[in-house]
């Protein structure tokens, strides 16, 4: 049962009194929330609110006092608090320096508005411009470093390259692989699913070998490797930054471009075309093995089918592309990498960052090379 409390207004001296008494609780303010409402009060006249009966007060009490009071002064009335008990002072002093009451309890945050919205797009928009600017000076570094190798070839860490072709390629089979052998198997048999309804079931090979080999098999490894190696160079480089290292080298004398990053790029745009050569095999091998159980194609009349649906060009147009995906793919990851602060929230948040950068920009430039494709006619 909820306590009771009440409140009622009487007029003494030519102002308005109101009276309130009893247990001014949370279990009780619908109930003072509805007479508070119900009072009619006249406007521009002086009103006494008089706590003197009150027994027991806690927030929501002391919050509709103050609400009433603050309601009261809007309309012109001159309000005065009265009878307040020594214990209840103190909440109903920090209630009102903290502002707890406003006329708008749930005011609308300024990014909700419409011109918060413009300024919120403003914002992202300079941001993603000064990102694409910052990143094409970077790209300008690496490429001018590039350049200067054939004078002193010495300089490239042909080691260091070995070691991040082993650690972006051969330690990445496994997923790649088995991620495409699923992909073809699925492709076989969504395709083998549809294509059954017209009687056109062995054209599924001819879909799964051009899927896979122009779009897929490349699609598929460079996602693979933006998202598996793409956030190892961020969170190798950033951690470095935090340790101070790279101050180190260049302390030392030595190029962190030649140091860190040539290798990175060169180990990847070697390996990724070979991962994509492994990819394209391993979702066909699937697509072959699917198309054999539920249609009854064998190997053999699969690699004929195959032969007649694709030319050597179909294979290249994938693997073509692989370099300048790997490419895209190092110089984000070490770009955010060289941009972290000292701080541990900062590498999770590029790294995060580097592999949504990496996976746009790979699909942005599969769709620029399937452009020039249908313009070239290949």
């Amino acid at each position: 049962m909820a306590p009771l409390a009440s409140i009622f207004a009487v007029e003494e001296r030519g102002a308005i009194v109101l009276r309130a008494e009893g247990s001014w609780l949370v279990a009780a303010a619908e109930q003072i929330d509805s007479r508070l409402r119900a009072l009619r009060l006249p406007e521009g006249k002086q009103v006494r609110f008089d706590l003197a009966g009150v027994d027991r007060l806690d927030t929501a009490g002391a919050w509709l006092v103050l609400r009433t009071e603050q309601a009261l002064t809007a309309r012109g009335n001159e309000v005065a608090v009265t009878g307040v008990r020594a214990s209840f002072a103190p909440l109903i002093a920090q209630l009102r320096a903290h502002g707890a009451v406003s006329p708008r309890p749930h005011p609308i945050p300024p990014h909700h508005t419409f011109i918060g919205f413009l300024a919120r797009l403003g914002e992202v928009t300079a941001l993603v411009l000064h990102r694409g600017y910052t990143m094409l000076g970077f790209g300008g570094l690496v490429f001018a470093t590039i350049a200067r190798l054939p004078l002193r070839p010495g300089r490239l860490r042909l080691t260091a390259a070995v070691v991040q072709m082993e650690q972006t390629g051969l330690d990445a089979m496994p997923i790649v692989g088995l991620l495409s052998f699923l992909i073809g198997v699925v492709m076989a048999y969504q395709g083998a699913d549809q294509l059954r309804r017209f009687g056109a079931e062995i054209y599924t090979v001819n879909l799964l070998g051009i899927a896979v080999l122009r779009e897929l098999g490349v699609l598929l490894a460079a996602i693979i490797i933006a998202g598996r190696s793409g956030s190892a160079f961020t969170a190798q480089i950033g951690t470095m930054q935090i340790n101070q290292e790279i101050d180190a080298l260049h302390t030392l004398g030595l190029d962190p471009i030649e140091v860190l990053v040539l290798p990175r790029l060169f180990g990847l745009v070697v390996t990724l075309p070979l991962l994509v050569f492994y990819a394209d095999a391993m979702g066909l091998l699937g697509g072959c093995l699917m198309t054999w159980g539920i249609l009854g194609i064998n190997v053999p009349t699969f690699l004929d089918q195959l032969r007649g649906a694709i030319t050597q060009g179909t294979l290249w147009i994938g693997v073509i592309k692989a370099p300048f995906f790997a490419a895209i793919i190092a110089m984000v990851g070490c770009h955010e990498g060289f941009n972290v602060t000292g701080s541990a929230d900062s590498v999770g948040r590029l790294t995060t960052q580097s592999v949504v950068e990496s996976i746009f920009l790979v699909i942005v430039a599969d769709a620029a090379f399937s452009i020039l494709f249908s313009l070239l006619h290949v």
